[in-house]
């Protein structure tokens, strides 16, 4: 028997064309496409590459530039600060040397860039500030008037801070950060309106019970006389008055000075108020009309109750429409009350009216049965600071220091 060669069956649905012995004819065309994917994820893999350095770079700058506008921002405000206490040291003591000292030691407990900024003696200067016509402020270096002191904040190599390292560029040696800020301190001139209680209970002593007028009067009449001059309260607020204006003449600001009393309008024996509240002097240069004021309504009886807010308003008008009430000078009230406010208006809605044009309040209470907790309310709505004096001798310290807070404004 003969056995045929066994042929493979052919399906008739499925032809495999064949290029040479043994091979498919598309062999060649899936190594092509093969080499051409390879070379595209090559590629892509680079350009992902370049992509991530890119976007490391572009992290590593954001991160630094973020840290340099920390930089700056702590730069400027240890300047500020160092000026600020240097013109307030200056006002307070009058001493350049001393002034030089407070702003290195504020500069110094303000960080910049992680350590607190140091000064040089050359890094500030002390000379005039004047606010010119267009509105900015010229610095004069050693000028005739010694109202401003000027502070240059340096993080640059040859200061004594030294420059400021870069958080991460500075790891790949491109260099590091030199800033610098300039701020001019100014204590500014100012206009000052005293606010004098003259209710019937200055005239009594600092005990609250004894009325001190001159001996052989009755009580009966005692509103009709004068108050004690030398044991009464009002002889106290005088004294302190005096002195204020001696520190006044000291300062290096020029300050012009009025005096605004209060009490309550009616009549009082003799006495007669038609208003609750009057201005004893105009605002001045002439110290002397203000003391003399003082002086003039000691002489005579003095009676009424207590209106705080009927004097606090008359002060405000007085600083703004006053014959010489000045537009670029600051406005301060120093006011005094030695009882209760009893007639009036709330004093809050008068300081409310005050804090709104920029007038600031320093309220002081004389002999502890005065309001306090008024008063500390009233002179916190006004930007001011409040003062106790319980006896005559506290009362000239306070108007002392009054004296010579002076405001400072930053005009750089």
């Amino acid at each position: 028997m003969t056995h045929e060669p066994h042929s493979p069956m052919i399906d008739s649905n499925r032809i495999v064309p064949t290029h040479g012995v043994g091979q498919p004819r598309n062999l060649g065309r899936l190594r092509k496409r093969t080499i051409r994917g390879s070379r595209r994820t090559g590629a892509m893999l680079v350009l992902v590459g370049i992509v991530l350095v890119l976007f490391c770079f572009a992290a590593i700058f954001s991160v630094d530039v973020a840290y340099m506008q920390l930089t700056k921002v702590e730069l400027r405000t240890a300047t500020d600060a160092g000026a600020r206490a240097g013109i307030e040291s200056l006002s307070r003591l009058q001493d350049i040397g001393l002034a030089r000292a407070a702003a290195k030691r504020i500069a110094s407990q303000n960080n910049v860039a992680g350590a607190g900024l140091i000064l040089d003696d050359s890094d500030i200067e002390f000379g005039t500030s004047m606010r010119q016509p267009s509105g900015k402020w010229l610095f004069q270096n050693n000028g005739s008037v010694t109202n401003a002191v000027r502070v240059n904040g340096l993080r640059t190599h040859d200061s004594a801070s030294g420059s400021v390292q870069l958080f991460l560029a500075g790891k790949f040696g491109w260099g590091d950060f030199q800033p610098t800020q300039l701020a001019v301190a100014t204590t500014l001139d100012r206009d000052i309106v005293i606010v004098m209680d003259r209710s019937g209970s200055m005239a009594w002593d600092l005990s609250g019970t004894d009325w001190k007028y001159p001996p052989g009067k009755s009580r009966a009449k005692s509103y009709e006389e004068a108050p004690h001059a030398d044991l009464s309260r009002w002889a106290a607020a005088e004294d302190a008055v005096s002195a204020f204006i001696q520190e006044l003449y000291g300062t290096p600001q020029t300050e012009f000075l009025g005096l605004v009393s209060y009490s309550s309008p009616g009549t009082y024996g003799r006495v007669v108020h038609p208003k609750a509240a009057r201005t004893d002097a105009e605002l001045t240069i002439n110290y002397r009309t203000v003391d003399n004021a003082m002086r003039q309504i000691g002489q005579g009886p003095i009676a009424g109750a207590t209106s705080i807010s009927r004097g606090i308003d008359e002060a405000i008008r007085l600083l703004q429409d006053g014959d010489n009430a000045r537009p670029y000078a600051l406005k301060t009230i120093v006011l005094l009350t030695d009882g209760v406010h009893n007639h009036g208006r709330l004093p809050r809605l008068s300081a409310e009216d005050a804090a709104h044009a920029e007038i600031v309040i320093h309220t002081i209470t004389f002999s502890n049965g005065a309001d306090q907790t008024q008063m500390k309310e009233v002179a916190e709505i006004a930007e001011g600071k409040h003062y106790h004096a319980p006896g005559a001798a506290e009362l000239e310290a306070i108007f002392r220091e009054i004296a010579w807070t002076q405001p400072v404004i930053l005009t750089h």
